[in-house]
């Protein structure tokens, strides 16, 4: 009788952080359902069995993506928000987020925002995740008021979460203006605005 032999599994050929990138300009681009299966493994480079295998379905694929993406900008958003002042930290927040929605090296917009706000019933999980994502970044502006507020750092009669909504308000509608098209310039204009009718007299 013959001794079985274990063949180890062949190990992937590729980068999963390379493929997680190149899989989140395409959703970027396409949203969640318009991205097909077909554009993502040709952009990631890979085949159908080895996504399946990696990732275990085009949704699991999407999460993974987003956790990368969300990560580092809400990394982003925290170091804005450590400036020392209220309107420091919002005038950073929204800086940045101008300077990164119009960003040369990725496509225009938000995947936060583009990637499956109109989902299919079947793919209601997408929106979720993404509206969980969006949620996170703002409890983070609302944690930092809410210090400011504490600190005398903020005008009378502003509540902290209602700033936080509006400043998030603010940077979604860029992103949606980036998206179609509008320049950093023209985002940077809107945030002048804001910020000279917002706190400008408390600055």
């Amino acid at each position: 009788m013959g001794t079985a032999t274990h063949t180890p599994g062949r190990p992937r050929a590729f980068d999963e952080e390379t493929v997680l990138d190149r899989a989140t300009e395409v959703f970027w681009r396409h949203g969640y359902e318009g991205a097909s299966l077909s554009a993502l493994t040709s952009a990631m480079g890979i085949n159908r069995p080895s996504l399946y295998a990696a990732f275990g379905s085009k949704e699991q694929l999407f999460q993974r993506a987003f956790a990368r993406y969300h990560d580092t900008q809400l990394a982003n958003a925290r170091a804005a928000l450590a400036q020392p002042t209220a309107y420091a930290a919002i005038e950073a927040f929204l800086r940045s987020s101008a300077d990164g929605l119009t960003a040369g090296d990725h496509p225009a917009g938000c995947l936060s925002v583009q990637g499956g706000l109109a989902c299919s019933p079947e793919n209601a999980r997408i929106s979720e995740v993404l509206a969980a994502g969006r949620a996170a970044t703002e409890s983070a502006l609302e944690e930092r008021l809410s210090r400011a507020a504490k600190e005398g750092d903020l005008p009378d009669g502003v509540e902290p979460r209602a700033l936080a909504r509006f400043v998030m308000a603010l940077s979604e509608g860029h992103a949606v203006h980036a998206a179609a098209g509008a320049s950093r310039e023209d985002l940077q204009a809107s945030v002048d605005i804001a910020l000279r009718t917002l706190l400008a007299p408390h600055r």
